[in-house]
């Protein structure tokens, strides 16, 4: 069955904009402060090391993280997610995925502050289902195996953004198999960042698709 996540992107192959694809950092910065533009990090300290999904999640994203501990709560004692807090949380994962799209080259428009029309674009179906608590008590343990697996698709995903970045600039046009890559590698980080907030209790795929 399909997963209850699912992004869409449209392909931006030709005509690109070189001139804004020059300064897409800069110009990406508000959104970046607002939704991040990070994926997986592990961070360093001492003799401590951790892994975490959402680096760079900008100040909404402190937020829906405090918002999921009160969720994580919610859900294990009366199996309900509170309405406000998911639609929150859903606002801000279309919020982030159209910052991504942009920050990542996979789009040229710039995207609204919030919701708004734009080539890329994310769905989450509300559960259908009574939550799964076990699932949701052990969440993060969970996440571990995609924690690790995202940290090389996503380097991959850097990398291929920096390749279409000069592609772009020299020949105004980003490779098609670069840009098919560079969505599905978001496609995956959405997926599990939504199961991680506790909006879906299905497994994510490993998959790009």
């Amino acid at each position: 069955m399909p997963y209850p996540v699912s992004l869409t992107v449209a392909p931006a192959l030709t005509d690109r904009n070189r001139l804004t694809t020059a300064f897409r950092f800069i110009l990406a910065i508000p959104h970046l402060i607002l939704v991040g533009g990070g994926g997986i990090g592990f961070a360093s300290g001492g003799q401590r090391s951790d892994v975490s999904i959402g680096d760079g999640g900008g100040l909404l994203g402190v937020v829906v993280v405090v918002l999921a501990i009160v969720s994580w709560f919610t859900i294990l004692i009366s199996g309900t997610h509170i309405v406000g807090i998911r639609q929150f949380t859903a606002f801000y994962l279309r919020w982030r995925a159209r910052a991504l799209a942009y920050f990542m080259l996979l789009a040229d428009p710039y995207p609204p502050f919030g919701d708004g029309p734009y080539p890329a674009s994310i769905d989450i179906e509300d559960p259908t289902a009574p939550r799964d608590r076990l699932s949701v008590a052990f969440r993060l343990l969970l996440g571990i195996p995609h924690f690790i697996v995202l940290f090389f698709v996503l380097f991959a995903w850097l990398l291929a953004t920096i390749v279409g970045w000069f592609s772009i600039l020299f020949t105004g046009t980003f490779p098609e198999g670069l840009h098919q890559f560079g969505a599905g590698a978001m496609r995956w980080q959405l997926r599990v960042e939504a199961y991680l907030y506790l909006m879906v209790d299905e497994y994510p795929p490993f998959s790009l698709h």
